[in-house]
């Protein structure tokens, strides 16, 4: 019976790699000149670290465009608001989403069950698996969920015949 899954990962390895890459740019540009601007990982959160608001807002853009070089989906991480930490400085702390959440696995079961379509979703962790007898439902089940234009980057893998 054919199947698939759908899960939603975030490439760490690449998640550091666009993280040096804004660093050294912090480093080299002249408007963080004598600013202690930094970003830094922890396991799967970010915290960013700025000298005032404007400063923290421009980190945050570089951010952006290192991660969309490393083709990293910015919507996979969650930013917290900005608060103010010692030494006037302001942090911000951006969770990177791994796994599907469970509300959203079951707004996407909800949808692809009352399409009445012919296949089966099963939440299994933070993952989910969708199962058929004919290929076309299942490549019918992934545009639907594509269409719900859910803001987690999903990816479908493990397609098998």
């Amino acid at each position: 019976m054919p199947s698939f899954d759908v899960v939603s990962r975030t490439e760490v390895p690449e998640v550091d790699n666009a993280v040096q890459g804004a660093m050294r740019e912090i480093g080299t540009r002249y408007d963080f000149k004598g600013s202690s601007c930094s970003i830094e990982r922890n396991d799967e959160t970010l915290t960013l670290k700025a000298d005032d608001d404007l400063k923290l807002k421009q980190v945050h853009e570089v951010l952006n465009v290192y991660l969309t070089r490393r083709k990293v989906d910015v919507g996979a991480f969650d930013f917290g608001e900005p608060e103010m930490a010692s030494g006037n400085t302001v942090r911000q702390t951006v969770t990177i989403k791994q796994g599907v959440e469970r509300e959203t696995a079951q707004k996407i079961v909800k949808a692809v069950k009352a399409s009445k379509m012919k296949v089966q979703v099963a939440i299994q962790g933070d993952e989910l698996r969708v199962s058929g007898k004919k290929r076309d439902d299942l490549t019918a089940a992934i545009q639907l969920i594509k269409d719900m234009k859910l803001d987690l980057p999903l990816q479908y893998v493990n397609f098998r015949d």
